[in-house]
């Protein structure tokens, strides 16, 4: 029986990761801006818009990396 100030509360339960999501690296929208040279404001339009995929962590967005080269490679043009 837990004394005073204690509690009897179990830890929580450790749940198995994906491994290819382990992988993942997630950008913060101001380094998706960094990357892409654009305001924060873009980023948060390119994402509201789904343009760009990303992950709600509380009240702020993470950008996988991969999205972020894959948008940008599929965004070239040919000029000439």
């Amino acid at each position: 029986m837990p004394t005073r100030g204690e509690s009897n509360k179990q830890p929580p339960a450790v749940r198995a990761v994906d491994p290819a999501l382990a992988e993942v690296k997630f950008l913060t929208v101001a380094e998706v801006a960094t990357v892409m040279r654009v305001s924060k404001m873009t980023v948060y339009r390119m994402v509201h818009g789904g343009e760009l995929p990303a992950v709600r962590v509380g009240r702020s967005f993470r950008v996988p990396e991969k999205a972020v080269h894959d948008y940008l490679r599929g965004a070239f043009i040919e000029a000439g």
